[in-house]
């Protein structure tokens, strides 16, 4: 798998990070391309954090990341911003289907003791199971697991991308 090792500067937000603080409600009103709106990304949760946004970032989250409306733009927009993973302590159900469909990782795991800029890696084990290293050195389990199959359309860029290259779920 390409996808891994994630490696990346922790960008760390609280709990109940709705996708209007993801992205605010007014820049949706003008476009919805992400590429324009990724300046932009956070703005209205932490006003300094959009600009040092760096692609390879890592956003690290409490309890219930992506609350609010369904809006695929959500994950786009930190997508363009060049995030490949979002780790919270949970996720808004439909955020999180968003999130794995559009290529997003989004994992589950404890995330407390992480700081902001700490270096955080993800990796798989040889068994397969997906591990949060934190900049103390600790290895924090991902649960749940993430099915091989969802890692395979992660790492093929999301839904589409991977049904693409395998003309359908039958390949």
């Amino acid at each position: 798998m390409t996808l891994f090792p994630l490696e990346g500067r922790a960008r760390v937000l609280g709990n109940d990070v709705s996708t209007d603080a993801i992205i605010s409600s007014r820049r949706k009103r003008e476009t919805i391309d992400p590429q324009v709106l990724r300046q932009y990304l956070l703005e209205d949760l932490v006003p300094s954090l959009a600009a040092p946004m760096r692609a390879g970032d890592v956003i690290v989250a409490g309890r219930n990341f992506g609350c609010g409306s369904a809006m695929e733009v959500a994950v786009t927009v930190p997508l363009a911003a060049g995030i490949r993973a979002v780790v919270a302590q949970g996720f808004a159900r439909t955020y999180l289907r968003n999130a794995m469909n559009n290529g997003l990782l989004a994992v589950i795991a404890d995330t407390e003791g992480i700081a902001e800029g700490d270096r955080v890696r993800l990796a798989l084990d040889a068994s397969g199971g997906l591990w949060l290293r934190t900049a103390s050195g600790a290895d924090v389990p991902c649960d749940p697991p993430i099915a091989p199959f969802m890692l395979d359309m992660l790492d093929a860029g999301g839904l589409v991308a991977y049904l693409r290259a395998r003309r359908g779920f039958g390949a």
